[in-house]
């Protein structure tokens, strides 16, 4: 009850015209069984809206200029852009099932993965004008760029593939199996990982051919993978088996596992050392410190996924719109 209070009054603000300050930046949290974004003060740890979303939303990827947080709602066939300051939604523009998206490293391209159509989308960044759709088997997941964002390549769930595209001659490269259901992919040291979610361990590939080089056991349901901002750790989530692990990026020994239960899905870095992790089944983010083992708990919505933080938002002053 209390907490549907909370919601009401928030809902009250927003339709009010009235902008709740936060304390240390905001957070954004998808919840794709809610069809809703949850922003959170990043200071006090406490949801201050809830954004609507039309169906099913799942990933976020912040725009090359900074100006806009592109969120896919998948099912809603809707690409929804929010001011990452504020959450205020900019626009709304169609876009066939959004699922995974990301920006390559030069801000020139936009790949989207319609993981439900089995199709993979180039979009121009600049204008979101579609340039080339790969039909692919089956059930495109997750995406990583090389550095010089000539290629892109692709988890492929149900086919248990990675696929390359080559993004200068808008071809096909190769497409080759990794391990079962393949979900993360990341691109470290000159080599693509991918998070076999199917499995207990990350897969390393040649990025040449495809061709997988090693395996390395991470923990059940490896999902997805991630690089500290200072490059020194590398973060692997595995959903399944509810645990957060730490890697050395060199040897990929793992260094440290954190129990984070109720499937621990996407994170994100704060400047406070503190790392959030979005808990795919609890309706939760899980706020760690990795120093000690020890986390918070936010309640968010229904199966929360994709997540961002913007520790550096203006507080904004609370007004009224009458």
């Amino acid at each position: 009850m209390r907490r549907l209070t909370i919601l009401l009054f928030l809902s009250f603000m927003t339709l009010a015209g009235l902008t709740p300050a936060w304390a240390g930046g905001i957070a954004f949290i998808v919840n794709s069984g809610g069809a809703s974004i949850s922003v959170i003060d990043m200071g006090t740890l406490k949801e201050v809206r809830r954004i609507p979303a039309l169906r099913e939303p799942h990933h976020v990827a912040l725009s090359p200029d900074g100006r806009s947080l592109l969120v896919g709602d998948t099912t809603g066939n809707q690409m929804m852009f929010l001011d990452p300051n504020t959450g205020e939604v900019q626009k709304r523009i169609p876009i066939t099932d959004p699922y995974q998206l990301g920006f390559s490293p030069d801000g020139k391209y936009l790949t989207v993965n319609g993981l439900a159509r089995n199709q993979v989308d180039i979009y121009d960044a600049a204008t979101m004008k579609l340039i080339k759709r790969f039909p692919v088997v089956a059930t495109p997941s997750h995406l990583a760029y090389s550095p010089d964002s000539s290629t892109v390549f692709v988890s492929l769930q149900d086919s248990n593939k990675l696929e390359a595209f080559d993004l200068r001659t808008m071809t096909e490269k190769w497409a080759m199996p990794v391990g079962k259901t393949p979900a993360g992919v990341l691109w470290l040291n000159g080599k693509v990982l991918v998070a076999d979610m199917g499995t207990d361990y990350i897969a390393v590939v040649d990025p040449a051919d495809g061709k997988v080089l090693e395996h390395v056991v991470t923990g059940k349901g490896a999902h997805q993978l991630f690089m500290s901002p200072d490059s020194k750790v590398l973060w692997v989530n595995n959903r399944v088996g509810g645990t957060t692990v730490t890697l050395d990026p060199t040897t990929l020994k793992v260094t440290r596992r954190y129990a984070i239960p109720g499937g621990p899905d996407d994170l994100d870095f704060a400047p406070n050392g503190k790392i959030w992790i979005t808990r795919r089944w609890a309706e939760k983010v899980a706020v760690l410190d990795p120093a000690t083992g020890s986390y918070d708990t936010i309640d968010v919505g229904r199966s929360p996924h994709g997540l961002f933080l913007n520790p550096r938002a203006p507080s904004p002053t609370v007004v009224s719109s009458r």
